[in-house]
């Protein structure tokens, strides 16, 4: 046998035994998924409460394309995309829901803070939508939030419902591309937005009018 038949026999047998053990190493995905939950918590005393009455907190609407469980990112002015292997534990709409109306049952503004889905009666309601929740990556990476609160009284007539209306924005730098650091960095954008909503629904709601079906009880 010649050297160069030995040395290709040789190469062949290496390469046969790599494959065998390759073939026997467990498999393992090159991506792995990751959800994440933003749910800030407020901290400090609660307020006084301004009025007697309860609030409840829903609907919420999401925007597209930010209503879906994926992260969603800004690569250019007119292109974004979806991350379907980074996302969030909940829907955004139920995130919002959840963290705005503990925030506010925390703060103690109204007497008390319900959910949507809760079957007490409430004279006062906000509702919400979330226009952007995303991470922008065009240039220094930012965590981009931006939320519209509409607080209404439940009457009829020619009352006008909306009692205030208030839009956020609030955009968080990013230390690096890590979808952790996005989901640290927009849970910060959405205390700031809630701490500065708190302070300005607790200005607003010191003289609340009276709900209509208030108004008309009290009149018998």
């Amino acid at each position: 046998m010649s050297i160069s038949l030995r040395r290709t026999t040789r190469a062949l047998l290496l390469c046969t035994g790599i494959a065998v053990l390759v073939a026997c190493a467990p498999t393992r995905s090159n991506l792995e998924t990751s959800t994440w939950l933003i749910d800030p918590k407020r901290t400090g005393e609660p307020r006084k409460p301004n009025t007697d009455f309860w609030l409840k907190v829903g609907p919420v609407s999401v925007n597209g394309p930010f209503d879906g469980k994926s992260m969603v990112y800004r690569l250019a002015d007119q292109r974004y995309e979806k991350d379907f292997y980074n996302g969030y534990i909940s829907t955004p709409a139920e995130m919002v829901s959840n963290a705005t109306r503990q925030w506010i049952s925390d703060a103690n503004i109204f007497k008390a803070a319900v959910n949507q889905s809760n079957t007490f009666f409430p004279y006062y309601a906000l509702q919400i939508n979330v226009t952007e929740l995303y991470g922008d990556y065009r240039n220094q990476p930012e965590a981009v939030v931006s939320i519209h609160f509409y607080l209404t009284v439940l009457s009829t007539g020619g009352q006008n419902p909306i009692l205030m209306s208030n839009l956020y924005t609030q955009r968080v730098p990013l230390k690096d591309n890590r979808p952790s650091t996005l989901a640290n960095g927009l849970q910060q954008a959405f205390a700031t937005i809630l701490q500065r909503y708190e302070a300005d629904l607790d200005a607003g709601t010191k003289n609340l009018p009276k709900p209509l079906v208030q108004m008309k009880s009290t009149t018998k």
